[in-house]
């Protein structure tokens, strides 16, 4: 916000928009102020943050009309992650291993200066020098971070808050002390930046679907050219197996299509001559020659990477919890200390104004939050711990706190709530056949037998369902004669029956009276020499465990539930029925699921969590936008696991509850630290006020809250399942 707020106010910006998920900024600024421009913002960005290292990307798009240039530039990873927050500095430590290295030495180096000074017979200078040079070496950062915020107008943060309690320390001669609570906000600190990740990797991975060349047909042979070079009415050669890379028509040729990348269908669509083709569709089987309709920049995948870049610009860091308390709580602290320099020295008569002064610096020193600063985050980090051993990845102590507030559950169905694979899930024998088979199980059989040997050489998805479900050896000599049809099914002479089987336009264009099928699903009517002998149905499986998942989220007061799928609207409100989803939207493309996402956020309450879960590419720009964001680890694409919050490793939806008890209870365990350690500090503070306890004392009650609070927040790790 602050970066996005100073460079807008630029003279030439028109616009700023900062995204974190990717470190870019994209500027758009009139073109004949150009480089007076990007020579201010870097000096402007420089000016608010100098750990943010700024490089030029270059020209995203000229808009020629309105003369306009957009600029990215990129923020690359520094020291300290600053602007998590609306002007509030987000403090966490880059934890790649060697900064942590580094930080490590530090405090060691420090913690050891510190002990020597203390135990060493020297003279007070040298000890003072010591335990300054220790004081620095831990707590320098925190010191320079507190002087800079100040210069820009943020006074009361942790950074303040560590400073004022410590220097107040060194200025009673409690030196120890001033080390000591300074190395504990550092450890605290290190714990949190362990368990939190380093803000999102960029959505880099998104890049999967991203395909990376295209053979494009010209006179001298088929050339394969990176998808950008391609141009609008090229003949392009897609071969099975293959990813699609541009959007076009298919001119000739046959084949089936995983689409669930984009649209989160589970069944295979057919392609044929005339067919619409996006990019990111895999060809399954056949080759397609397919005529270019729209430029790179213009295709399905570009406009899939492009929603997601400006979800997660869209979204509200959530912040962490320590930052929240730091802002209410140092003031107050730092307004009732100024108060107990100054005003007994002019009420009571006789009163030294040092003496005040002295008391009052005590007050700060008690006050000062150390308890509460190591344990918040190892509290965090205790929850984060404990959801990782239940399969659940956390990918900050933010994002648990966000879960604990959830109210609103919004699932895709594909490989969420269900398998994402398919496999026959009825078999329904006509009555002619139950007639003549000697039992219901017998005419079973057969139609699966007449139907499997029918599908024999068919290298479509569904042909092989059935063939799973036959389980039996095939005899290939059984099948004498073999035709596929196109758009209807298969003709095939199985022990010189002739069998077809497929869709209902099959039916009809052979004159067989068919039944309707009741179930939900992909139907493969059959026939065998024309009379019809029944219908099986191939669906996709509902997850084990969906069901007890809506109950148990249910239990946990989340008061709606609701689907977004790409899937056709009677397979998606036939899987809500059975599960008891509140609300179900279907036939949605990547960009409808972002706008229908909008609509859930737009009308929940402010307080209020909205938590999206999904596991494909198709579900990226919306797991980016949610508040927070859970994907499904174990089958889910790299993009969705890399845009998103939280990840299930082990793909079982009810783990989204344990989430949330872990997320509830590590808040509970959060809140009895604060509650203990700030009681224990007021009695404290009363006796300091009056003059009964010393310093050291209130150094044993700061220790030992700290202590117990840590161990507290232990218990957090001992999590166990509700049976």
């Amino acid at each position: 916000m602050k970066i996005e707020n100073g460079v807008s106010k630029l003279q030439g910006v028109t616009s700023a928009t900062v995204n974190f998920a990717t470190c870019k900024m994209i500027l758009t600024a009139e073109d004949e102020t150009k480089e007076d421009v990007i020579t201010e913002a870097k000096r402007k960005i420089k000016q608010l943050d100098s750990h943010i290292k700024v490089s030029v990307v270059g020209e995203r798009s000229r808009q020629k009309e309105s003369g306009k240039d957009h600029h990215a530039h990129d923020h690359h990873g520094h020291d300290h992650n600053h602007g998590e927050a609306g002007g509030h500095e987000g403090h966490n430590h880059d934890h790649s291993s060697a900064k942590m290295r580094k930080v490590a030495v530090r405090l060691g180096a420090g913690t050891v200066l510190a002990v020597l000074a203390a135990l060493l017979p020297m003279d007070s200078w040298a000890e003072i020098a010591l335990f300054v040079l220790a004081y620095l070496l831990i707590g320098g950062d925190v010191l320079w971070q507190a002087v800079r915020n100040i210069a820009r107008g943020q006074v009361f943060d942790e950074f303040f808050l560590m400073s004022i309690a410590t220097l107040g320390a060194f200025a009673i001669r409690e030196y120890p002390e001033a080390v000591a609570v300074m190395l504990f906000y550092q450890i605290g600190e290190m714990f949190q930046s362990l368990a939190v990740n380093r803000s999102r990797k960029s959505i880099q991975s998104l890049m999967n679907i991203r395909p990376d060349y295209a053979n494009v047909e010209t006179d001298q042979g088929t050339r394969k050219i990176s998808p950008e070079q391609v141009e609008i009415g090229n003949i392009i050669i897609v071969k099975p197996g293959e990813r699609v890379p541009l959007d076009g028509i298919v001119i000739s040729g046959n084949s089936m299509l995983d689409t669930s990348a984009l649209t989160g269908e589970s069944l295979p669509r057919e392609a044929e001559p005339g067919s619409e083709m996006l990019s990111g569709f895999v060809n399954l089987n056949g080759v397609l020659k397919i005529e270019v309709t729209k430029s790179y920049g213009e295709s399905t995948v570009s406009k899939i990477l492009d929603l997601v870049q400006n979800a997660s610009n869209k979204k509200a860091p959530t912040e962490t919890f320590i930052n929240k308390f730091a802002r209410v709580y140092t003031p107050i602290v730092v307004i009732v200390a100024l108060l107990l320099a100054i005003i007994p020295p002019l009420v009571i008569s006789g009163a030294e104004f040092s003496d005040w002064l002295y008391r009052a610096l005590i007050f700060l020193v008690i006050s000062c939050p150390c308890a509460l600063v190591v344990s918040i985050p190892l509290g965090f980090f205790g929850g984060i711990g404990a959801a990782s051993k239940a399969g659940v990845l956390v990918k900050g102590g933010n994002y648990l706190e966000a879960l604990s507030q959830v109210k609103t559950v919004v699932f895709d169905k594909t490989g969420t709530l269900t398998e994402g694979v398919f496999e026959v899930s009825g078999i329904y024998p006509s009555r002619q056949l139950l007639a003549s088979a000697g039992s219901e199980e017998e005419a079973k059989q057969q139609l699966l037998e007449h139907t499997a040997y029918t599908e024999l050489h068919s290298h479509h998805p569904i042909a092989a369902s059935i063939r799973k479900a036959y389980q039996e050896p095939l005899q290939e000599e059984r099948v004498t004669d073999y035709e596929e049809l196109s758009g209807y099914g298969i003709r095939a002479k199985v022990d010189d029956h002739i069998i077809f089987a497929g869709n209902t336009k099959l039916m009809k264009q052979q004159g067989i009276a068919y039944e309707d099928a009741v179930l939900y699903g992909t139907v493969i009517h059959v026939a065998v020499d024309g009379t019809y002998t029944g219908h099986l149905v191939i669906s996709d499986r509902i997850k084990a465990d969906a069901a007890r998942a809506l109950d148990d989220l249910r239990s946990l007061s989340i008061h709606k539930t609701v689907m977004l799928t790409g899937d056709v609207r009677s397979v998606a409100e036939s899987v809500a029925r059975e599960l008891g989803v509140d609300e179900v939207h279907a036939e949605l493309l990547p960009q409808h699921k972002v706008e229908q996402m909008e609509r859930i956020t737009a009308s929940k309450d402010s307080k209020e969590k909205v938590m999206f879960v999904g596991d494909g590419i198709n579900d990226t720009p919306v797991l980016a936008q949610a508040d927070v964001g859970v994907a499904m680890g174990g089958l889910g694409s790299d993009a969705a696991i890399e845009a998103a919050d939280i990840v299930i490793m082990t793909d079982e939806p009810s783990k989204i509850a344990t989430a949330i008890r872990i997320a509830k209870r590590t808040r509970a365990i959060v809140w009895q630290n604060i509650i203990f350690a700030l009681g224990v500090k007021a009695i404290f503070l009363i006796l300091g006020a009056f003059g009964i306890a010393t310093m050291w004392e209130a150094v044993f009650s700061d220790v030992g809250v700290t202590v117990l609070a840590v161990l507290n927040a232990m218990r957090i790790l001992r999590y166990k399942e509700p049976a």
